[in-house]
C-alpha cells in the first residue's frame, strides 16, 4: 500500500483502512493531516483554536470512515467533512456570543498562529507572492472558507469539482463566488502594496494614521477607495501579476511539529516517558513513506506528553475518550499508532522545512576537480530508503586523503532520447552542444544556422508565431525535422502573443506538413480549465484538428530542490490527467519572475536539474524535455556552457543526466 502524490490518496489504501487494517489507517491519517491542516488553518485565520479544529476533523473522519461507500471519493469526502466541521465551529461560536459564560480565549488572534505570516515564513514567499499572502488577512470573514479552498485550487491541490462539492453548490455558482472573493483579494493587494511602499501622498499618510493596524473589510474599503482615486497611489499597483499565476505550484504548508503534538495530545493518552523525535529518521525520498510500525508504536505510547515531561496543552480540561473507542472496528491498540502516524509524519515534514530555512543547501552534483563524473546509472538508481533509525557508529580518526588528482573521465554517452536543450548561437556553440550529450535540440526557429548538429543528435524545428506561418518556413520545417513544435508562449505579450482563434485559424497549415505536431507551448496555466491551452484544445477538438503531444514551459520560483521537483511533477501530472496526451517539456529551469528576475545559485540549480531529470525519467508519458538553455552568460544564469569547452556546474549536471 502506498500514499499517492500531490493529487490524491491511493484508493487501495482507503479500502484497506476502511476494512480495519491498522497500518493502512495509520498511513491514511498521516496522509490526510496536511490537507486538513491547510484548509482549517486558512479558514480560521489567526485564531488559537486551529489545532482543536483539525483534531475534531480527524476524529470525525475516523469515526465515519466505515460509512464511506466509494473509496475513490475519499479526498472529496475528507474536504467536505473539514468544511462542515469549520462551519459547525462557527455556528457554535455565534451561539456562545449570546452566552453569559462565554470563553473568549479562542477568539483572541494569536500572532504565532497567523496563517498568512506562517505561510510567508515557512514557504519563503517574497515579492508579489508575499503581498498576496498578506492580502488574505483583509478578506471578509464569511469568505474565509471559500478562500481556503480556492487557495488550494490555485496551487493545484484541488479541482473545481472538489471545491464545489465541499461547499454544496454547483461549479457555476462556485465560480461566481470565487470571482467576487478574488475581487476582494485584488483590492486588498492594492492596499497592501500602498502600506508597504510608504507612499509620500499626504492624503494616504493622513488616512493610514487613523487606521488601527488591524485588517478589516471596513478599512479595506476606506483605504482602497483612496488608492483608486489617487493618481500617486494607484501608480504603485500597475505591475500586479495575475493571482493565479503567482500561486500556481506552491506546496502545502507543512504541519508544524508543535501543532502535531498538540493535536495528538487530544487523540491519545500516555503513561510512558517520551521518546526523542530524533529516533525516527525520515527516508531520503521526495515523498517520504509512512513511518515504520516500530517507530509509530514507540511514538504513540508517548505522544500525549510534552518532550520535557510537562503536561500537554489543556491538561486540566476534560480529557477526550481514546481514539479506539471512536472506531467501530479493530482493537484498542489501533489508537496509538493512528495518532502517532499523524505526529511522526508532521514532525518529519517540519524537520525538513527547518533544515531548508536554516540554509542547508542541496548537495552539489558537480564532480570535484579531478574526479570523474558519476555515471548516469548511479544517478538514476538512488539507494533504497532507510526504514529504521541508523545505529550510531563510533567516532573514527579521519584518514588522510590523497592530493593526487585523477584524470577526468569523458562524459558518458547519451542513454535516452528524452534529454534536450534550447540553443542559440554563441562562441563554441557546436562544440558545447556535442559535449552536452543532449539527444535533441531546438532553436525556436525552423533552422539552425551556425550550429553543426552532432552525430546522433536530432534537430526539432519550431513555427514560433503567427508571422512564422509561411510556405517557405513550413517547407523548411518539413525538410529539417521529424517533429514540429508550434507557437512559443502565445499567452504572453513579448512572445508569440496570439489569441486562441488566431492560432486555431493557422493550425491547418501546420497540420499539412504531416509531421507529428505539438500544441502551442503556453507559459503557464496548462492544467487550468478556461485558460489559453484549455480553450485551444477545446477548439481543436471541435474543429477536428490534430494535436499529437502537449508542449509545456515551467519555471520554478521556489529554490528548494524537493519543493521545486514536487511542484514540477504535480503540474505535469495535472496536465497529463487533463488531456491524456504525451508531454514535451520544452523549457524548464529555476527562475523566480514574481518580483523582477531572480536566479538560484549554481549549486541549487544543479541540484534541481539532477533531481528533476531523475523524476522526469519515471514518467512514461513524458516523452522529451529540454533545459533552458545551452549558453551561459552573466544574463543567462541557467546556461550549461560558457564556451565550447567550459561547462558550468549546471552543465556538468546536465552531462550526466538521463
Amino acid at each position: 500500500m502506498r500514499v499517492s502524490g500531490r493529487r490524491g490518496i491511493d484508493t487501495g489504501l482507503v479500502i484497506a483502512a476502511r476494512a480495519g487494517d491498522p497500518q493502512a489507517l495509520d498511513a491514511l491519517a498521516a496522509a490526510s493531516l496536511p490537507l486538513v491542516y491547510n484548509i482549517v488553518g486558512r479558514a480560521l485565520q489567526g485564531r488559537a483554536d486551529v489545532d482543536d479544529a483539525v483534531q475534531e476533523c480527524l476524529l470525525r473522519v475516523v469515526r465515519h470512515l466505515p460509512n464511506l461507500r466509494d473509496a475513490a471519493a475519499y479526498r472529496s469526502w475528507l474536504i467536505a467533512i473539514t468544511v462542515r466541521q469549520i462551519s459547525d465551529r462557527g455556528q457554535r461560536r455565534v451561539a456562545l456570543d449570546h452566552g453569559a459564560n462565554r470563553d473568549v480565549a479562542s477568539e483572541v488572534p494569536d500572532p504565532a498562529a497567523d496563517f498568512a505570516g506562517i505561510t510567508i515564513l515557512r514557504l519563503g514567499l517574497t515579492g508579489q507572492r508575499r503581498e498576496v499572502a498578506e492580502s488574505t488577512r483583509w478578506v471578509d470573514e464569511g469568505d474565509q472558507n471559500l478562500l481556503a479552498l480556492w487557495w488550494l485550487e490555485a496551487t493545484g491541490e484541488l479541482d473545481r469539482a472538489d471545491l464545489a462539492a465541499a461547499l454544496g453548490m454547483s461549479e457555476s455558482h462556485a465560480a461566481v463566488r470565487i470571482q467576487r472573493m478574488k475581487e476582494q483579494l485584488q483590492v486588498s493587494r492594492a492596499v497592501v502594496r500602498a502600506l508597504r511602499s510608504g507612499s509620500s501622498c499626504p492624503g494616504w499618510r493622513e488616512l493610514s494614521r487613523a487606521w488601527d493596524g488591524r485588517p478589516s473589510p471596513l478599512w479595506r474599503k476606506r483605504l482602497a477607495r483612496h488608492v483608486w482615486e489617487c493618481w500617486r497611489c494607484v501608480g504603485e499597483t500597475g505591475d500586479l501579476l495575475p493571482i493565479d499565476r503567482l500561486l500556481a505550484g506552491l506546496p502545502l504548508l507543512p504541519v508544524p511539529p508543535r501543532s502535531a503534538v498538540g493535536i495528538v495530545a487530544g487523540l491519545a493518552q500516555s503513561t510512558v516517558p517520551p521518546v526523542a523525535a530524533t529516533q525516527y529518521v525520515a527516508p531520503a525520498a521526495a515523498h517520504p513513506a509512512p513511518p515504520t510500525r516500530q517507530a509509530v508504536e514507540a511514538f504513540g505510547r508517548t505522544a500525549g506528553r510534552r518532550p520535557n515531561g510537562a503536561a500537554p496543552r489543556d491538561a486540566h480540561a476534560r480529557r477526550p475518550r481514546r481514539l479506539s473507542s471512536l472506531i467501530p472496528f479493530g482493537s484498542a491498540r489501533n489508537a496509538g499508532p493512528i495518532a502517532a502516524a499523524v505526529a511522526v509524519a508532521a514532525l518529519v515534514v517540519g524537520a525538513i522545512v527547518v533544515a531548508q530555512r536554516t540554509g542547508s543547501a542541496p548537495p552539489s552534483v558537480a564532480a570535484p576537480a579531478g574526479e570523474a563524473p558519476r555515471s548516469p546509472t548511479a544517478l538514476a538508481s538512488p539507494p533504497p530508503p532507510t526504514t529504521s533509525a541508523p545505529k550510531a557508529a563510533p567516532a573514527a580518526s579521519p584518514k588522510p586523503t590523497s592530493t593526487t588528482a585523477r584524470p577526468a573521465a569523458p562524459a558518458p554517452a547519451v542513454t535516452t532520447h528524452r534529454k534536450g536543450v534550447g540553443v542559440w548561437t554563441f562562441n563554441g556553440v557546436s562544440q558545447a552542444l556535442a559535449s552536452s550529450k543532449a539527444s535533441w535540440y531546438y532553436t525556436w526557429g525552423v533552422g539552425h544556422p551556425g550550429i553543426i548538429t552532432p552525430e546522433g543528435t536530432e534537430f526539432v524545428p519550431m513555427i514560433w508565431g503567427a508571422d512564422s506561418v509561411t510556405p517557405s518556413n513550413l517547407q523548411q520545417a518539413k525538410k529539417n525535422g521529424r517533429c514540429l513544435l508550434a507557437f512559443n508562449e502565445p499567452d504572453m505579450g513579448g512572445q508569440a502573443n496570439m489569441s486562441v482563434e488566431q492560432a486555431l485559424d493557422l493550425w491547418p497549415q501546420l497540420e499539412a506538413t504531416g509531421l507529428p505536431l505539438g500544441s502551442p507551448a503556453v507559459a503557464w496555466g496548462g492544467d487550468r480549465p478556461g485558460e489559453w491551452l484549455d480553450r485551444f484544445m477545446a477548439g481543436a477538438k471541435k474543429r477536428d484538428y490534430r494535436v499529437d503531444f502537449i508542449a509545456l514551459h515551467w519555471y520554478g520560483g521556489d529554490f528548494s530542490t524537493a519543493n521545486a521537483v514536487d511542484q514540477l511533477e504535480s503540474y505535469l501530472q495535472a496536465v497529463y490527467k487533463r488531456y491524456k496526451l504525451p508531454i514535451w517539456l520544452t523549457e524548464f529551469a529555476l527562475i523566480d519572475f514574481s518580483n523582477g528576475v531572480r536566479f538560484p545559485s549554481q549549486k541549487q540549480q544543479a541540484a534541481f536539474l539532477t533531481a528533476a531529470t531523475r523524476m522526469l525519467g519515471g514518467l512514461p508519458w513524458l516523452h522529451r524535455y529540454a533545459w533552458f538553455g545551452l549558453p551561459a552568460t552573466d544574463k543567462d544564469l541557467t546556461g550549461l556552457f560558457r564556451t565550447g569547452s567550459e561547462a558550468t556546474a549546471v552543465g556538468r549536471a546536465f552531462q550526466v543526466a538521463r
